[in-house]
């Protein structure tokens, strides 16, 4: 087993953190979530990376569209309130898919990249992308380039391209998280920097705050003179599957705001195809043995070990790990369980000399543009620690 290497940092980013009010960051307990050390990384291999995302992502909008050809859309998970949406938003190119994390096994010494899944509506790790890694590599004096690391630039030129593509759309942007989710706080504060940057007016406030129109949009009361402000673009960290779920009639609204050019929602509804781990199945059937590609089905591989995973989970829950026999050999809780599941082949991540386990994160927006590493145990979790990387 190929032992992963890690660089030490002399100096830690945690004062800088604390400078900026991502206390969050710094951990509660005795394992902090951002370590002192990074990956190293050599040139080949990050862009092998970037060349990776970028393929996949071509894949993927072939198997979205064969999803809409063959309507497998019930075969996806996804409610019925949203297919409209989803068809309208894939069918208009105005609608950019701002950013979204492929999560990879390998990638290191010669071991093959492999797609774990695609983040693809309402991905987290910005913030550590983007800025702490950056600014911990310039801490300890070394070199800009030597870092996969251009997230935050590319993301202010996917807002420009917004704005090129949308004329028509005054560039006042709103952006919500759910409430008294730090980190989620710290990720839309990063992409509102960047759409500022872009040339948006933008504002923040949390979803419960936020008022919908289906004839006139997306609307805010501003706390300072009691007015409702309008605005042309939401951005939501909140997932579309439990809008479909949860708010039909939200659904609704913004179907028909949509349509009536009221309001452009980010990411689009189509993201909902790529969240899908159905649409893990979907490349296999389509790209069968492809090299970046692991064998999933509907059912429980009977030939070799494979991972069980939930159509919609996130940070690890309800996964279980499954040998060739059906046995659960590993498994996580969590708030997903009634969902559909489908089986991923198993394939082990990189280690480090102390048995932790690294999945590479790369971040696509418009094309691939940053790469991270979450290290935990055999089942990546919310407990993951993040370490950046540097280029040698």
């Amino acid at each position: 087993m190929f032992m992963i290497q890690l660089r030490q940092l002399s100096v830690t980013p945690a004062q800088q953190l604390r400078n900026i009010g991502w206390d969050w960051m710094l951990g509660s307990d005795t394992l902090p979530y951002l370590t002192n050390e990074a990956v190293v990384v050599r040139t080949a291999e990050a862009e092998a990376y970037y060349k990776a995302a970028n393929q996949l992502f071509d894949m993927l909008v072939e198997a979205g569209q064969h999803v809409i050809d063959n309507h497998l859309f019930a075969e996806l998970g996804i409610p019925a309130t949203l297919i409209d949406l989803i068809k309208l938003s894939w069918n208009d190119e105005r609608h950019i898919h701002l950013y979204g994390r492929f999560d990879f096994a390998g990638g290191l010494d010669d071991e093959p990249i492999k797609l774990l899944e695609f983040n693809a509506d309402t991905a987290t790790c910005i913030p550590e992308t983007a800025v702490v890694q950056f600014a911990h590599l310039k801490a300890n004096g070394l070199d800009e380039q030597q870092q996969f690391n251009s997230l935050y630039e590319t993301l202010v030129e996917q807002f420009r391209e917004l704005e090129r593509q949308n004329p028509d759309l005054p560039p006042t942007l709103l952006l919500s998280a759910m409430r008294g989710v730090a980190e989620d706080d710290a990720n839309v504060a990063v992409l509102g920097e960047a759409a500022r940057e872009a040339g948006f007016d933008v504002d923040y406030d949390y979803v419960d705050n936020v008022e919908f129109s289906a004839g006139e949009g997306v609307f805010r009361q501003n706390p300072e003179n009691g007015q409702f402000e309008k605005f042309s673009y939401w951005f939501k960290l909140v997932p579309w599957e439990y809008i479909g779920e949860e708010e039909p009639d939200l659904a609704r609204i913004l179907t028909e705001a949509t349509r009536a050019r009221q309001v452009m929602v980010l990411n689009p509804a189509y993201t909902l195809l790529f969240q899908s781990k159905y649409i893990l199945k979907v490349l296999w059937d389509l790209y069968p043995y492809h090299p970046l590609l692991l064998k999933t089905d509907a059912r429980p591989l009977t030939d070799r070990p494979c991972v069980e995973k939930v159509l919609f989970g996130r940070e690890g829950a309800n996964i279980r790990i499954l040998d060739e026999h059906g046995r659960v050999k590993q498994a996580a809780d969590g708030d997903y369980g009634d969902y559909p599941k489908i089986y991923q082949e198993y394939v082990d991540m990189l280690q480090d000399p102390a048995g932790n386990r690294y999945q590479a994160g790369v971040f696509f927006a418009g094309e691939a543009c940053g790469l991270g590493y979450r290290r935990g145990g055999v089942i990546i979790d919310n407990g993951a620690q993040f370490v950046g990387h540097v280029v040698d």
